[in-house]
Order: C-alpha cells, then structure tokens, then sequence
C-alpha cells in the first residue's frame, strides 16, 4: 500500500460506466471517519474506525486505487533503491526478497492477504512457481486484478477472491495454505492480534507467513504531538484505523502463536537512495528517466496540476463525488510518510517471516 498522486481524466473515468463496481457513498463518506486536527482526534473516533475498518478500507480504495495505479503502477507498496535502479525494478526486487525469505516454490499454494490489484501476486507467481490466491474485500479492486491478471496469462496460476481478512478460517477453512504473505496490507485490520491470528489458522502445521508491515519505529513517541502528528497524516491519508508500532506486532504474532524467523526493520538500512524518495518530488535526486515522470507528480506543481483536474472530472461526472477528497488525503499521507520515514519514526518495511508450529493442535 503507497501515497501516490492523482490519474489522467481518461484513466480515472474509464471505469464510470456501468462497468463501475465503486461504492460511491462510501468514497464520498471517507473522511468522516476522521478529524483533521491530529490533537482533535479522539478515541471514540478511533474506535469507531476500528468497527468500521471494512467501510473504512473500501471507501478509501474505491476512491484511490486508479489514483494509486496512474502514480505507482498495479503494486501498490513502497521498496528499497540501489543507485540507478529503475523504480520497477526496485518493486519487483521487493517481491522476489520476500519470496526467496518465505521459501516460496513450484507446487505451493500460497494465500496473498490484501492483493490490491494483484500486481505482487502476479510477479511472485512468476518468479516462485507457486500457485496465488489473492483475497481482497473492495470488489471494485478484485475485478481489475481479475482482469490484469487473465491480460497476464496467468489466469490458472492466479486467483482472486472478495472475503474479509479477519474472517479467513471462515472463507477458506483452516490448514488450507503452505504459506500465507502480506504486503502493506495488514495495517489496514483493526487490530494485528485478530489478523494473525486468522492467518495462523488457515496455515498448514509447518507453514510460513511473511509480511512487510506498516509500523512506527521503536522511535515513536504517542505523547508527543509532533510524532502524533505524523501519525494521524498516515491514518488519515492512507484509510489506516490507527498506527500501532513494531513491539506491537512483534507482541501480535508471539500471542496468535507463531514462532518468528525473520525480524529487520529494512528501512533502518542507511540506503544511500530512501524507500521515500519517490514521494519527495526532488527533481534533484531522479535516477532514470520512468523515475523523472514519476517525480515530477510529486512536485509542488505536478500535486496542483493534477489535483486540479480532478477536481474539475469530479464536478463534471467523469468520477465520482469524494474522489478529490481522497486525493487531498493522499497529499496529507505523502507529507507524513517522507516525515516519518526521514525521521526514522515509521517504516513501511518490517519484514517479519514467521513459522506455524509443526505440531500445532487445531488452529
């Protein structure tokens, strides 16, 4: 899951036809589920996001996910950067680390919770051999990985499922996967103790789980306004119900009762390129010519520009009502994501790989 910048009057209104599966009210209700004011923010607000995390969730991507894919293509999910590498590239490398950590080969079947638009399940499908399936609860974003995917040819080694994340033994029943994996997606459930522990249950004895998670470092400070500051703009300009930290999802896995393997924080590498740099928009800093494009979006000006025209699609039908705001709230999480990460105050990248034990009685 990234920040990126707003789409193109054709890409963001080629879905307005009857083809349009979006939840328009729920776009349009997105930011209520917040106050602006990081101080204002208050605990019932808090918690009645939690309750909500499915609307939450689904308005925020049925409003964001073509703005996402005209800014960071179809895997949605930040990476780390060698010097002139291209951005794709980076991406795809980030995938295969995970893959390679997990294990993952030919004649596995293997569960990607929170798949987007499919993007990482098609790549690691490509590179490991496994067999994918993706599940996702916003059906406007099932469809397009359906769709991506079939385009692909990689319509019978990957699949796509519209399910709840917190209700996996539910869907699939438990003992179903060889191995489970989470990109930028976890954040996203109301708390990480229910998430992984759902995930242990429909993993087979000897499974393993990987993730990157979204998580405040061990830097973090909820007491101090400026760290909750950063905070509240990722909450609120990336559909995330709260923050929790690293010892909070270590602490998380240890209680569902997984055993971990892999704890590394791979943001806290002193890279010479950031993980953020795309979301700086320093011209200064472009490592190839995709990139150049990619960062001028991110400019003070390509923000205006682009904005702007969405603005002006929305008041004329092209998308629908709330799509601007959404965009406004990605500006506020592109912001407090490069603060975060600069500070050394979030990471988008805790890598954790953990194991089902072998003799794991039921779940």
């Amino acid at each position: 899951m990234v920040n990126a910048p707003s789409g193109t009057s054709s890409q963001l209104a080629k879905n307005n036809g009857n083809g349009d599966v979006r939840n328009r009210a729920g776009i349009a209700n997105y930011t209520k589920h917040w106050n602006a004011d990081s101080t204002k923010d208050t605990a019932e607000q808090m918690d009645a996001r939690k309750t909500s995390y499915t609307d939450v969730v689904n308005g925020y991507y049925d409003g964001a996910t073509e703005l996402y894919e005209y800014g960071w293509g179809t895997s949605f999910h930040f990476a780390r950067y060698y010097k002139g590498e291209a951005f794709y590239q980076a991406i795809a490398r980030h995938e295969h680390y995970l893959s390679a950590q997990m294990g993952l080969k030919p004649g596995m079947k293997v569960l990607d919770v929170g798949c987007g638009v499919g993007g990482p399940a098609r790549e690691i499908a490509r590179f490991s051999g496994a067999h994918i399936t993706g599940l996702n609860n916003n059906q406007f974003q099932v469809e397009r990985a359906t769709k991506y995917t079939a385009r692909a040819g990689l319509s019978d080694q990957v699949d796509f499922v519209k399910a709840d994340f917190m209700k996996l033994a539910e869907h699939f029943g438990p003992n179903s996967f060889d191995a489970v994996y989470a990109i930028e997606a976890t954040v996203h459930a109301p708390n990480f103790e229910g998430i992984y522990s759902e995930i242990k249950k429909v993993l087979k004895p000897g499974g393993i789980f990987g993730v990157y998670e979204w998580c405040m470092t061990d830097s973090y400070d909820a007491s101090n306004p400026h760290h909750r500051h950063i905070a509240h703009g990722i909450e609120v300009g990336d559909g995330i119900p709260e923050m929790r930290t690293i010892e909070n999802a270590r602490n998380a896995l240890k209680s569902a009762g997984l055993e971990i393997l892999v704890d590394d924080d791979l943001a806290d590498k002193n890279d010479a390129i950031p993980w953020y740099y795309p979301l700086e928009g320093d011209i200064r800093k472009i490592q190839t010519l995709w990139d150049a494009v990619m960062v001028a979006r991110m400019t003070w000006l390509g923000k205006v520009v682009t904005q702007n025209s969405v603005w002006l699609m929305e008041k004329v039908g092209l998308v629908p009502v709330g799509t601007y705001d959404v965009g406004e709230a990605l500006k506020v999480a592109a912001d407090a994501l490069v603060a975060g990460g600069r500070e050394k105050l979030f990471t988008p990248m805790q890598l954790f790989v953990c194991k089902k034990p072998e003799h794991s009685n039921g779940y």
